[in-house]
């Protein structure tokens, strides 16, 4: 690390999938210093760069925040994990690689809420500044830009027999979901190049940090805002244990996500005014919104015995395959290491009434008890459904005054009937797809929730149960033209001077569907919001 200046001209919070993108481009301009604070550590732990390696990082405990949520009162009080990196590159060092950009719908509502500049012809410039597509560029699609796209390569039979029979029950065959329609079934692309993962820090970062008017401060925890009167004039922080600030000439700008962001907000007196005195934090800007319209996907899985050998719970399932699979991506950047959290998609329309996909679903060559846990000791795979557009609003609030106290986290799952509805509708789909011919030859039962799991209620009760966050949280800063919007569409906080937002937390609804390449995208116009203001 470059030593630490007392002042920039831009300080950046949170080196997350957003924050590195607006990093690396702000200091593209010679002419200014950009200080990025980051929590976490460097990313050393080769696990971090390996395609798999998410089950071995995103519950690790210094490479993840491990949080988890108050007691759910839709799953029976259950509290769920949620993972979130910590560490160079956040979360998008550790998720599970798949490349979505969402719907060009939800940018268009974002525009009708008022959110002028974010329609999806706003935003495609942005997608594609980011992007270096494995296929080329088109229409859609860009290349030569930091971010790695690529498809996975080769697909499994198992894959195209889930492909297949999503065609079987009437759904088209998609090859892109980020082109000019979502709706279909067809394979995922990744954020990876030759066999490795790419995240945000290891496209943005690792060019922008030979730049020497960028300094990367690894380890610093940030602890508030630090005004003057209703202006943002730098950030206080800890640092290797020592109390430490650094002046913004230009600005701040939050880029910690859905938690982190509303999180700070609140410790530097920014929040609804009465219940921030009431922990004894003095209000300087009395913003009631700041945490609330938490939105997340919830998913509920099924896993199926498999009939035959050929899931990774048999390549993996031994040490000599765990050694080959080892051989195999130590000589040719290739096999079972190279898996995403998915390799094939489909998104549906499940709903009476929705125009455009509301179901999103993942099919995973693998199985195990929980996300991240141990493989079964059979041959399995997994097919997991989420809600896309979920009507269930959260809030992220403090415990305390005291910034080394992790945020209370409510999601709120499941608390509408259409968002129980919605996941009752995917398990059965879900099913119908396992029963089309090309994917029931590769069956052998149910295992989860079982064949005795029959009917309505009986689906909703697993979903209850047994599911849990596909770690998707957004909207805790929301952005809107409205007063009560936290930031406004060029992501100034509301109210305040010298302040932005630029992360998941500023989305008014969530995307339809992951959530890293929508980040990335809000870095990229965050850069190009603040340079057009200079």
């Amino acid at each position: 690390m470059r030593s630490l200046p007392e002042e920039a001209d831009y300080v950046v919070v949170g080196a997350g999938s957003a924050g590195c993108a607006l990093a690396a481009r702000l200091s593209e301009d010679p002419r200014v210093l950009v200080v990025l604070l980051e929590a976490g550590g460097a990313a050393r732990n080769p696990w971090l760069h390996v395609p798999i390696g998410y089950a071995k990082t995103m519950y690790h405990p210094t490479l993840s925040w491990n949080l988890a949520t108050e007691p759910e009162p839709e799953l029976h009080g259950r509290r769920i994990n949620w993972p979130r990196g910590r560490v160079l590159g956040g979360s998008s060092a550790i998720n599970g690689l798949l490349y979505v950009r969402g719907q060009h719908a939800d940018f268009d509502h974002w525009r009708q809420l008022g959110c002028v500049g974010w329609s999806a012809a706003d935003v495609l410039p942005a997608f594609r500044r980011a992007e270096d597509q494995q296929r080329g560029a088109d229409e859609w699609h860009g290349a030569g830009g930091p971010l790695a796209v690529s498809d996975l390569s080769p697909r499994s039979a198992l894959a195209e027999a889930f492909i297949a029979a999503g065609q079987e029950v009437g759904l088209p065959r998609n090859d892109d979901f980020n082109g000019a329609e979502q709706e279909g079934v067809g394979p995922f692309q990744v954020t990876a190049r030759g066999g490795w993962r790419c995240s945000a820090a290891t496209a943005y970062l690792g060019p922008a940090r030979r730049r020497a008017n960028l300094v990367v401060v690894t380890g610093a925890a940030a602890e508030r805002v630090v005004l003057d009167g209703r202006r943002a004039t730098g950030i206080a922080f800890r640092h290797a244990g020592t109390a430490r600030s650094i002046r913004a000439r230009r600005e701040v700008v939050l880029c910690g996500g859905a938690i982190a962001s509303p999180r700070l907000l609140l410790l530097s007196g920014i929040g609804p005014a009465e219940e921030l005195r009431a922990l004894g934090i003095a209000p300087r800007h009395d913003l009631a919104e700041v945490g609330r319209n938490l939105q997340d996907h919830f998913q509920a899985r099924m896993v199926f015995r498999a009939s035959r050998r050929g899931t990774l719970n048999d390549a993996l399932g031994s040490l000599a395959g765990r050694m080959m699979a080892g051989m195999h991506f130590a000589l040719r950047r290739a096999g079972p290491l190279t898996i995403s959290a998915g390799v094939a998609g489909l998104f549906a329309r499940v709903l009476p009434g929705s125009a455009t996909p509301d179901t999103q679903f993942h099919f995973i060559p693998f199985s195990a008890d929980r996300p991240g846990g141990g493989l079964h000791d059979f041959p399995g795979f997994t097919i997991s459904t989420c809600q896309l557009r979920p009507e269930s609003r959260g809030d992220i609030t403090l415990v305390g005054a005291d910034p080394a106290l992790p945020a209370r986290i409510r999601a709120n799952y499941m608390s509408t009937d259409t968002d129980r509805r919605c996941m009752v509708e995917g398990l059965k789909l879900v099913r119908r797809v396992a029963a089309a011919p090309a994917l029931r030859a590769w069956i052998e039962a149910e295992f989860l929730p079982g064949a005795g799991c029959d009917g309505d209620d009986a689906l909703l009760e697993h979903a209850r149960r047994a599911g849990t966050t596909i770690f998707h949280p957004a909207g805790t800063c929301r952005m809107g033209a409205d007063p009560g919007a936290v930031v406004a569409p060029d992501l100034r906080v509301q109210g305040i001077g010298g302040l932005r937002v630029a992360d998941a937390s500023i989305m008014p609804t969530v995307v339809s569907g992951n959530t890293n390449a929508a980040c990335i995208m809000i870095g990229e116009k965050a850069a190009e919001l603040i340079r057009q203001a200079a």
